[in-house]
C-alpha cells in the first residue's frame, strides 16, 4: 500500500470540527458531513462520513466514489464499507451498499440501488487494522456520484476540516458479557506499563447498588495492545447476600513513585440502606430494592457495613499483574458522623517528598457533599483524610504545583443551575495537606462543566536540557451537555488555559468521565467515556498539544 504523504493540519483552537458541505445539481442536491469523533480499533464499523442525496424524483444509483486523502497510512485501514440508511440520518449498519473494499487513494463502490424521492442517506465506515499507529489520523471525502442514465457528478468539497484521530475501543457494551463499563482511571507505572481501571457493571448501566466489580486492563506497549480484563475487586456474595447487593464502584488508582507499588481504591456497598436510612433485612436474588450512596439517606453515619458504604483499597507489588485482598480503610479514615467517605474516581499522585495523595469525597454530618484528599506519609501503611476543601462538590482531581501546593479541581453541584460566566470547576489549594484550604483565583469561571467528573494531570518534560511541566485538564467542554471531550493545557500552574491549546477529541455525546496520564515524556494517554465506545483510549503527542513550545 502507498503511504499518503500529505501533512496533517493541526488546528488545536477549534472547539467543534465539522465538515458539512452542500452541492446542487439538476434534480439532485448532495450533502456531506463529517464530525470530529474517534475512529477505533476493535470496532467493525466506525462512521467516517455521512452522505445525503436529496432527489426530486426516484432515481437509480450506480456508484459512489470516495477519497481517503488525508489518511496518514493506508495500511491502517483494514476494510471500507458504505451503508444505506434510507431517510434515516442516524448511522446503522443494517443495509450495506456494494461490497466491502480495501484501502486505496480513490475507492469506487458500484451497485444499482433504487433511490426514493427526498433524502437518501449513506454512511462511509472504516474498520481499522490491528497494527494501526495510535498517533495516526484517518480521513475521507466524497469524490463522485453516478446515477443511471446520467453523467458522473464530481463533488468538490469546500473548506477544511481535521482528519479523525484513531484510538482503541478498550471496553464496549456487552464485551465479556458485561452490560456497561464506566468510571475510568488510568496511570502509568514506574516500568511504563499502562493500567486502566473501571466499573464492570454486569447487568445494567445503573450506579450502585448492583452487581459491579472493579476491572483492570493492562498494556505493556504504550496502549497499542491490552491484556484481557482482570477483576481486582469483587465482593462476590459476601455476608450471604447475592452479588447484586455487594457492588464495588468508582475506582481510583495511584502509583507510589518511590518503590513502584500500586494502589487501587473502590467503594463497596453491602445490601441496601433505604431512603429513611434503614438497612433492609431479608434481601435475596429476587429482591428489587435499590438505593444509591449519594441519594437521600442511602449511606449513613457510623463505620459498619449496615450503616455506611465502605472504602476499600487493594495493592499490587508486581506492576499490576496480581493484587492483594482488599483492605477496609473506613474506620481508619472516616469521621463517624459523616454519612459517606469515598474515593474520587480517576488517579492519585506521589508528591515530591514521597507523600501519596488520593482525591476523595463524601457527605458530612447533615448529608451535604464535600471534596477532600486522603494521604499516606508512610508508603501506604496508614492513611489520613483531610478536612473538606469545599462543600456541595464531589468528584475531584489533584496535582502538586511548582510551589509545592496541592491543587484540588472539583465537580461543583452549583453548576447544575448556574450556566452563566460563573459556571466552572471549583478550585482550591493547600500547603498543609488539607488542614486549611484557599480558593484559587480561577475557581468558578475558568473551566466550564456540565457537572461531571474531570481529570487534572501534571506532565513533566525536558526542553533543551531544561525541566519543564504543564498542567493538562480534560472534561466535556460544555455548560449544558456531556459532549465535546476536550484536553486543555496550562503553562502557568493553572492560572490560564489558552484557547489555542484546546484539543477536541470527541464532539459526540457520551457519559463524559475521563482520566489522563503521561505515557512517556513526549506522549499523553487518555481514557474516557465517549460517543463511540464505553471506554476509549487515545494517545496524543506532546508536540500536537503544544506545538512550537516543544522541540
Amino acid at each position: 500500500m502507498k503511504i499518503i504523504k500529505k501533512s496533517i493540519i493541526c488546528a488545536l483552537g477549534f472547539i467543534c470540527i465539522l465538515s458539512c458541505q452542500q452541492s446542487e445539481y439538476k434534480g439532485m442536491t448532495i450533502f456531506s458531513k463529517q464530525k470530529q469523533i474517534p475512529v477505533l480499533k476493535y470496532k467493525k464499523d466506525n462512521p467516517i462520513l455521512r452522505i445525503n442525496l436529496f432527489i426530486n424524483e426516484g432515481k437509480t444509483l450506480e456508484s459512489i466514489q470516495i477519497s481517503s486523502h488525508g489518511t496518514n497510512d493506508l495500511d491502517d485501514l483494514k476494510n471500507i464499507r458504505i451503508y444505506y440508511t434510507a431517510n434515516d440520518s442516524v448511522f446503522n449498519n443494517q443495509m450495506q451498499y456494494a461490497t466491502t473494499q480495501s484501502a486505496e487513494n480513490s475507492i469506487q463502490f458500484e451497485d444499482k440501488l433504487q433511490l426514493n424521492p427526498g433524502d437518501n442517506y449513506f454512511w462511509l465506515s472504516y474498520e481499522l487494522a490491528e497494527h494501526v499507529d495510535l498517533l495516526h489520523h484517518v480521513d475521507a471525502a466524497l469524490e463522485e456520484i453516478k446515477l443511471q442514465g446520467h453523467a458522473p457528478v464530481k463533488y468538490k468539497e469546500q473548506g477544511t476540516h481535521l482528519p479523525m484521530r484513531v484510538g482503541v475501543a478498550l471496553r464496549q457494551h456487552m464485551q465479556d458479557e458485561v452490560h456497561t463499563y464506566r468510571i475510568p482511571g488510568l496511570t502509568t507505572t514506574n516500568k511504563g506499563t499502562l493500567l486502566a481501571v473501571y466499573d464492570a457493571r454486569k447487568n445494567s448501566s445503573r450506579d450502585l447498588q448492583g452487581d459491579i466489580d472493579i476491572g483492570l486492563s493492562r498494556s505493556i506497549d504504550g496502549g497499542n495492545t491490552w491484556e484481557p480484563m482482570q477483576t481486582i475487586m469483587d465482593m462476590k456474595d459476601w455476608g450471604g447476600l447475592p452479588e447484586k447487593f455487594n457492588g464495588v464502584s468508582d475506582a481510583n488508582i495511584l502509583v507510589d513513585r518511590s518503590n513502584g507499588d500500586i494502589y487501587a481504591a473502590g467503594l463497596w456497598m453491602y445490601g441496601v440502606i433505604n431512603e429513611k436510612g434503614q438497612w433492609l433485612e431479608g434481601l435475596n436474588e429476587d429482591s428489587t430494592a435499590w438505593n444509591h450512596q449519594w441519594r437521600n439517606r442511602g449511606s449513613q453515619p457510623g463505620f459498619g457495613v449496615k450503616q455506611t458504604s465502605q472504602f476499600l483499597i487493594t495493592k499490587s507489588t508486581d506492576d499490576g499483574v496480581t493484587w492483594s485482598e482488599p483492605l477496609n480503610l473506613t474506620k481508619m479514615c472516616k469521621k463517624e458522623d459523616w454519612w459517606l467517605w469515598a474515593p474520587a474516581p480517576g488517579n492519585g499522585i506521589t508528591m515530591a517528598d514521597g507523600t501519596l495523595v488520593m482525591p476523595t469525597q463524601g457527605r458530612e454530618s447533615q448529608g451535604l457533599p464535600f471534596s477532600n484528599i486522603t494521604y499516606s506519609s508512610d508508603q501506604g501503611k496508614t492513611w489520613t483524610t483531610s478536612s473538606a476543601a469545599y462543600t456541595n462538590t464531589t468528584e475531584s482531581a489533584v496535582v502538586e504545583l511548582s510551589t509545592g501546593q496541592l491543587m484540588l479541581n472539583m465537580r461543583d453541584n452549583r453548576n447544575r443551575m448556574d450556566k452563566t460566566e460563573r459556571n466552572g470547576r471549583a478550585i482550591f489549594t493547600t500547603f498543609d495537606l488539607g488542614k486549611t484550604w484557599t480558593e484559587h483565583t480561577t475557581s468558578h469561571g475558568a473551566l466550564q462543566e456540565p457537572v461531571c467528573m474531570a481529570s487534572l494531570h501534571k506532565h513533566n518534560y525536558a526542553e533543551n536540557g531544561e525541566s519543564k511541566s504543564i498542567l493538562l485538564f480534560s472534561n466535556p467542554n460544555s455548560k449544558h451537555h456531556r459532549h465535546k471531550m476536550t484536553i486543555k493545557v496550562s503553562f502557568d500552574d493553572g492560572e490560564t488555559w489558552p484557547k489555542e491549546y484546546w484539543l477536541l477529541l470527541d464532539e459526540g455525546p457520551g457519559r463524559g468521565y475521563s482520566c489522563l496520564t503521561s505515557i512517556d515524556e513526549n506522549t499523553i494517554g487518555i481514557l474516557y467515556e465517549g460517543s463511540q465506545a464505553d471506554m476509549i483510549f487515545q494517545k496524543v503527542s506532546l508536540k500536537e498539544l503544544i506545538g512550537e513550545r516543544v522541540n
